[in-house]
């Protein structure tokens, strides 16, 4: 991988009735950003340029192009994804928003599955009126994972300078969590987890700390069993292959006593036991990314939050971060994959002599 190479980001639209375009537009108001990296936009100039009127936003001049080969430098692109007719009811959650959407999602993850563009970063979708025949997942990362991966590949992370959220199952309802919390899938979380940790961040022995299923890490079988029977070995299963993860924790003290802060990275159960604690402490600065496909896909933490759009008071600074970490996120696999490979062949040399040791005779 060529790491001085300008790397090129596609962002796909999201809702287009959500702030989704609002935080793309504040986002690419830094035209430094165009030193950084080459941005395609899948979506529509129309639309986007409605947003703009509507919020009196400053004006950016789209390079419209149809294919992402065809992006310059010096301009951020667009690749219209979307029928031009495709109406727009902001603040409102639409049957033909969640078509925009997944338009411009497929179109961006083919062009990303072909090389056309390096990164993904997607802008938050209505995970009710994007659904249909061709999209019958719970969200982003599912969809990813079967698109870009196998089944069982992908971590949902949040990430931000202060704390990094990994989550064992993610978009469950409550009541079928502890029947998909297995030791086997525990186990398999951490070692991801580590794994990103050290390729996509560049954190060369991670500390992880793993939370509890029950509250008070089940208070010795009182209150459940699962922490002891469960969670517990699969912490001393990923141990035993030398990874640096400790707990149970019980995720109220964990996070109150501010324990955290000793951690590279916190492996959740669940998704509100992680992402809870995670937004207090990372505000509007957090990400999502997912990790354990070969393809670098970010976005920003938060959702569509209709109640705001079109109202000009959506804050830019997760889909801003989204761009950055995904282009470092990028360097940093490269980085990693350089330094891994063909690593030389470890010898035992004689204390305090350069030679190798001699072979022991045979007692034949």
């Amino acid at each position: 991988m060529e790491q001085d190479k300008k790397i090129r980001v596609g962002i796909s639209h999201g809702d287009i009735n959500s702030i989704a375009y609002e935080v793309i537009l504040k986002a690419l108001e830094d035209e430094r950003l165009l030193e950084l990296c080459d941005i395609v936009v899948y979506g529509s100039d129309r639309i986007a340029a409605e947003h703009t009127k509507i919020m009196e936003l400053p004006e950016i001049k789209f390079n419209v192009i149809e294919s992402a080969d065809d992006a310059r430098s010096d301009r951020f692109n667009i690749i219209n994804v979307v029928a031009d007719d495709t109406a727009l009811n902001i603040g409102q959650s639409t049957e033909v928003a969640g078509q925009a959407a997944f338009s411009a999602l497929e179109r961006a993850v083919t062009d990303l599955r072909a090389g056309d563009i390096d990164v993904l970063v997607t802008a938050p979708i209505n995970k009710h009126n994007i659904h249909s025949t061709s999209f019958t997942f719970p969200g982003h990362t599912e969809y990813l994972e079967s698109s870009l991966g196998n089944r069982g590949d992908a971590l949902m992370i949040m990430v931000s300078d202060r704390l990094k959220v990994a989550l064992v199952t993610i978009h469950l309802p409550i009541e079928e969590v502890a029947g998909n919390v297995t030791r086997e899938l525990v186990e398999r979380s951490i070692l991801r987890l580590e794994e990103s940790l050290k390729a996509d961040f560049g954190i060369h022995k991670p500390r992880i700390a793993v939370l509890s299923l029950d509250p008070h890490v089940g208070d010795n079988g009182v209150i459940g069993k699962a922490d002891a029977e469960i969670v517990a070995p699969a912490i001393a299963d990923a141990k035993a292959k030398k990874v640096l993860c400790f707990g149970p924790y019980s995720a109220d003290g964990f996070f109150g006593s501010g324990a955290y802060a000793k951690f590279d990275g916190v492996l959740a159960m669940y998704h509100d036991q992680g992402l809870t604690p995670f937004k207090l402490i990372a505000g509007d600065e957090g990400i999502n990314f997912t990790a354990g496909l070969p393809y670098v896909r970010t976005s920003p933490d938060h959702g569509t939050a209709y109640d705001i759009a079109g109202k000009g008071q959506a804050d830019p600074d997760s889909m801003r971060n989204a761009i950055y970490q995904a282009i470092d996120i990028y360097r940093s696999r490269g980085h990693h994959a350089e330094a891994t490979a063909n690593p030389l062949r470890k010898q035992n040399f004689d204390r305090g002599s350069d030679k190798l040791p001699r072979e022991k005779k045979s007692n034949q």
